[in-house]
Formats: C-alpha cells, structure tokens, sequence
C-alpha cells in the first residue's frame, strides 16, 4: 500500500511517499520538505500570514518532488493523508484544500490526520515493535502533551501546557539572549557547557495533581533575569543561562511523567516532536525510565520535526481503522483529543 502523507500545520510544507507492507514493514520512499525558517527568522518567529502564503507557493512541487522521489504517480497512491489539525488554520488550509482537490480527481480515499498523532507514528519506523498501549510525550513548538495512547488511533491527552509550549518558551528565551531564531539547537549546544544550578529558575510543572505544565511562567522568569542583569550591568552568562533554563525544562518534564508511569501503569513511553531532538531531554528521559523500568522509543532525528512521513504513517493506521475523510473535510486549529 503506497500512502502519501502530506503536512503544512506551520512553517515546513512536507510530503512524503511510504510503503506499507503486508508484513507490517514500512519504508519511506521520499520524504520531501520545504523549510521556511529563513523568513521567520527575519521576525523572530512564525508570521501565520507570511506562513499560509509560503504554504501556497510550495505545496504543488513539495508533493510532486515526493511523488518524483518514489518514483511513483498519483494513480499508484492508494491513500491520501493529510494534517487537518492543529496549527496555524491559514496554513492548514492549504494543505487541506489541495489533498482535498488531488483525492476527488484522482478519486483516491482521503485521511484527515491529527498532527499530534503524527509526531507519536513517526516512532513506528524506528521501532517496527512498538504497539499500543503507551504514553506519548509530544514536545515541540506548538505542543507540550502528555498522552495516553491506547489504540493506533485512540488517543487521550492525561495533561498539556496550559500556555506556551516548550519549543516556543526556548525560541523566545533564545531570542533574548541573541540567538538566531530557531533557537532550539544552540540552547542546546549551550547547555552543554554551561552551569544548571548557575540562574534559579521555577519549574514549569504545575504544583497540583495534574499532568499539566506552564512554561509561561518559566519564561518570563528566565526573561525577567536577563533584563535585571543587564539593567545592572551585569554580564550575562549565555551558556549557563541555557543550561539552567534546560535543566528546569528536563526536570519539570520528568517530574510529570514520573507521576503519569505511576497513575497508568504504563512501561513504554514515546517522546516526539521537534524538541524531542533535544539531547539534555534524551538523556534524562533516558535515566528516568531506566529507574522506572520503563521502555524508552523516541524517534530519528531526521523525523522530529515536521514530515509527511510521520502524517503518512497516521494515515495507514486511520485508514486500517476505517476513518475515511471526505470532500466536506475541513481544517482546525485545535486538538481533537
């Protein structure tokens, strides 16, 4: 089964070709991205307008460079999927609209796929073993969620940021600090050299019994810090301010799915999306569930970002399921779950 996997929720317009087999192997025979960070970068971070149009611009050669890669035609496709929610709904809509389009006149079945099941599908390729049930750890710029993922398809959110979400509380605090936006990989690489214990910062792990989080306020912290300093003159240590803002990250993340392997049970635990590339959130990720005893999968580098691979997989397991889309199809900005 030949699957196209379309996604344009933010800033990369994706499109990816994956087979499935009878035998449950999956391979990705194209996977086709156009990156639109060095506009944003120009504003320090995602303009939805400035996105949406930049959406229209790539998405007919961003799928047939897809197409063009397997080395298949759309008459081959057996099934189209694409990001429906959430996002930017500008940007959406146009990936919506134009697999909308190419399924009626191909008249190939459409997939509406949510992109936070996306993220968690891109760990089947890795981890061709990996079935439900488990927890799902989605962290990117857009979303902090902890899941519950029951089913391929049956998903239910234990706790989420009740603001911003981690990749963006790193972009802005990035920003500040005079890092070219996105930021994630220098805080990253920074962190590495700097001192965590340097500026205190609060945690990002709400104080109640919820799964939830608040980087809000952890930004602001880290915000209100930096400027203090430099009112007084003070010389800013980027490294450690990176490494303490990290290590406040890490240890609220942790803290929280410590308490969901607790509350669920659960002994396998997922963690994808763009700040799942993160190697201080790998690496202590990875000492948490070794004293859990919990199995860890966390995708490739290469698909921790945005892809139309990881929208591609979703697709197969909805379509398996029997969730087929249709020309009413619609895009939305929140969650489904």
């Amino acid at each position: 089964m030949l699957i196209l996997g379309i996604e344009s929720s933010c800033d990369e317009t994706a499109a990816a070709v994956v087979s499935f087999e009878e035998n449950g192997e999956k391979r990705i025979l194209s996977n086709a991205v156009s990156s639109q960070t060095d506009i944003h970068s120009l504003y320090g971070g995602v303009v939805p307008e400035i996105a949406g149009r930049a959406h229209s611009e790539a998405i007919c050669h961003i799928v047939t460079e897809a197409l063009t890669d397997a080395g298949v035609s759309v008459r081959e496709l057996e099934v189209i999927g694409v990001t429906v929610n959430p996002g930017l709904i500008g940007a959406l809509l146009v990936g919506v609209s134009f697999a909308k389009a190419l399924s009626y006149s191909a008249h190939k079945p459409l997939v509406a796929v949510d992109h936070i099941k996306g993220h968690t599908a891109a760990c089947y390729f890795q981890y061709p073993e990996l079935k439900p049930p488990f927890l799902s750890l989605v962290v990117s710029g857009g979303h902090t969620s902890i899941i519950d993922v029951r089913s391929y398809t049956e998903f239910v959110t234990l706790g989420r940021t009740r603001d911003d979400a981690a990749g963006e509380a790193f972009d802005k605090v990035g920003r500040v600090m005079g890092l070219k936006y996105p930021c994630g990989a220098e805080m990253d690489r920074l962190a590495s050299a700097g001192d965590h214990e340097k500026y205190r910062l609060p945690s990002a792990a709400i104080a109640d019994d919820s799964l939830d989080f608040s980087f809000s306020g952890l930004k602001t912290a880290a915000l209100n810090t930096i400027n203090s300093l430099t009112q007084k003159g003070e010389k800013i240590s980027i490294t450690d301010m990176a490494a303490s803002f990290t290590g406040a990250f890490t240890s609220a993340v942790c803290n929280k799915l410590s308490t969901a392997f607790e509350r669920t049970g659960r002994k396998k635990l997922v963690i994808a999306g763009g700040v799942s590339a993160n190697s201080h959130l790998r690496s202590a990720a990875g000492k948490l569930c070794d004293g859990a005893g919990v199995e860890l999968y966390m995708p490739p580098i290469s698909l921790c970002g945005d892809n139309g691979a990881m929208i591609a997989a979703q697709a197969y397991h909805e379509y398996m399921a029997g969730h087929i889309a249709d020309i009413s199809q619609n895009a939305f900005a929140y969650d489904s779950f």
